[in-house]
């Protein structure tokens, strides 16, 4: 297993609001479009009302690969860049299984 966590830092309480809205309309729809591709688990930062957290999952690096070159997946990343002031990913240790 494969993954990695993104923390998105929202300028501003309106910009928040739109960031879970894009996330609440958006989500459902890659994930059908993409099914067995990923596991994208959103939490907000306790303490930092501005900040998201996501916590993507995947079954190897090739499927992240395939995940972020798929057109769904572009869309929403565009969408989000609209509304973030900084993106920060980290690599998190393989997990079992």
């Amino acid at each position: 297993m494969f993954a990695i966590a993104v923390r998105f830092d929202l300028p501003d309480e309106e910009s928040a609001a739109a960031f879970d809205d894009l996330v609440a309309r958006t989500l459902p729809g890659i994930l059908a479009e993409e099914p067995g591709t990923l596991t994208y688990v959103p939490h907000r930062v306790e303490g930092e009302p501005l900040a998201r957290l996501f916590y993507e999952e995947y079954a190897d690096r090739d499927a992240h690969a395939a995940h972020e070159a798929r057109p769904a997946t572009a869309r929403f990343l565009q969408r989000v860049g609209e509304l973030v002031t900084s993106v920060r990913a980290e690599m998190l240790t393989p997990l079992a299984g």
